[in-house]
C-alpha cells in the first residue's frame, strides 16, 4: 500500500490533485492511504514551496499545478 499525501491549504488545486489519485488509485485498483496535510509547518517541512505537492512514501515527487492524469497513474504503477 502507497502513502500519499496531497500537501495544500485547501485552494481548488490541492481539491483537484486529491480527487485526481483518488480516482486513479480507483480505476487502476491500487491500495492507497491518501491524506491532506494543510498545516504550512508540515508543508514546508518537506520543502515544498508552491502547492499543491505530492509525497509518495515520504518522497516528494510533485510540486506546483495540478499532475497530469498520466503522471499521477505512473506514480500508482511504480
Amino acid at each position: 500500500m502507497k502513502n500519499i499525501k496531497i500537501l495544500g491549504t485547501g485552494c481548488a488545486n490541492c481539491k483537484t490533485t486529491y480527487q485526481l489519485v483518488e480516482d486513479a488509485a480507483k480505476a487502476k485498483g491500487v491500495s492507497v492511504q491518501l491524506e491532506k496535510v494543510e498545516g504550512m509547518a508540515e508543508i514546508l517541512g518537506y520543502g515544498v514551496m508552491s502547492t499543491p505537492g505530492v509525497v509518495i512514501d515520504g518522497k516528494v515527487v510533485h510540486a506546483g499545478g495540478v499532475p497530469s492524469k498520466g503522471t499521477v497513474e505512473k506514480w500508482l504503477a511504480e
